[in-house]
Order: C-alpha cells, then sequence, then structure tokens
C-alpha cells in the first residue's frame, strides 16, 4: 500500500508543498487535520480508543472521529470520510463547524477544524483505527481528564478545553 500525501502548509495554513505522512511526521511540518465530536440526544460524546497499531497516541482516547486531510482535499469532505472510515456512518450533510486550532505542539503542527454532529449509533469501528469506544457524559470526561491526562491524545485536551469554554451549554 502506497503511503499517504499529504499537503503541507504555511503559518497561514496555505498549501505550500506536498510530502509523505511520514516526511511529515518526521520533520515536525505543518499540515491539516480535522476532529468530529458525535453526541447522542442524550448528550453523551463518543470517544474512541485508538489503535495500538496507531504511529501517533497508540492506544490513547480520541474524538469520535479524526484524521488528516489527503492531498487536495478540504476540511469539510474530510470531516464525512473520516465519519464514515472510522465510524462506518454515512453522514446525510456535512457537520457542523465550531473552531479551528492553529499548528501547535499539541496538535502535532496540525491545523485542525473541530466539527460536531449527532448520531445514536451503533458504530462499525474500524479495527486498524480504533481499539474499541464509548459514550461519556460531558462531566465524566472533563473528571477523567482532570484526573489522568495522559490517558489523551494532546488534541483531544486541547479541543476539550476550547469546547467546554465556547459550546458546552448551546
Amino acid at each position: 500500500m502506497s503511503e499517504e500525501i499529504f499537503d503541507v502548509v504555511n503559518e497561514r495554513d496555505e498549501v505550500i508543498d506536498q510530502a509523505p505522512r511520514s516526511e511529515v511526521h518526521r520533520r515536525g511540518l505543518r499540515h491539516r487535520a480535522v476532529h468530529v465530536l458525535v453526541f447522542n440526544a442524550r448528550g453523551e460524546l463518543f470517544l474512541q480508543k485508538r489503535s495500538m497499531k496507531k504511529d501517533c497516541y497508540p492506544g490513547a482516547w480520541d474524538s469520535s472521529a479524526s484524521g488528516h486531510l489527503d492531498r487536495g482535499e478540504d476540511y469539510d469532505t474530510c470531516a464525512v470520510r473520516e465519519v464514515r472510515e472510522e465510524l462506518g456512518v454515512q453522514l446525510a450533510a456535512t457537520p457542523r463547524r465550531l473552531f479551528k486550532i492553529d499548528s501547535c505542539e499539541e496538535t502535532g503542527q496540525e491545523f485542525v477544524w473541530i466539527y460536531q454532529c449527532q448520531h445514536e449509533g451503533p458504530f462499525d469501528l474500524h479495527p486498524e483505527e480504533i481499539e474499541r469506544g464509548g459514550w461519556f457524559t460531558t462531566s465524566e470526561i472533563s473528571r477523567w481528564m482532570d484526573e489522568k491526562p495522559e490517558d489523551f491524545a494532546s488534541a483531544l485536551l486541547l479541543i476539550w478545553q476550547r469546547w467546554l469554554r465556547d459550546f458546552q451549554h448551546r
């Protein structure tokens, strides 16, 4: 299987080059990703436990679905694709865009758009990507992150702080 090729971007999230995934990560080049937060009607968030086969944060808990943009792909298209690939759900529309995080150490130099949608499951989890998943209340997640932040991918910790501040009560 050929290696994924990512768009490399500058500090303004403008495409300046393309490079293989391994090179982008090894050299710490800026690139693009999405995270999708899937809530159910009870207000619980589905979190995934990343597969131990993942090159970044193996075994860590992460957002419902997340992934890199492919070369030439836009954020909205990637959000729909990642939900389909990781959770087995074909969304009827692009999830709601919430906010964007600029590339930083916590995101692995990724510019990240965060999306939110609602789905009740069940999900068909991609075994190469996800070990397991579960529904959690916002208070359970916040308490867990306070007590054991090492259980989570660093980008999700950053995303969760911003989501709590700006979107929890909407």
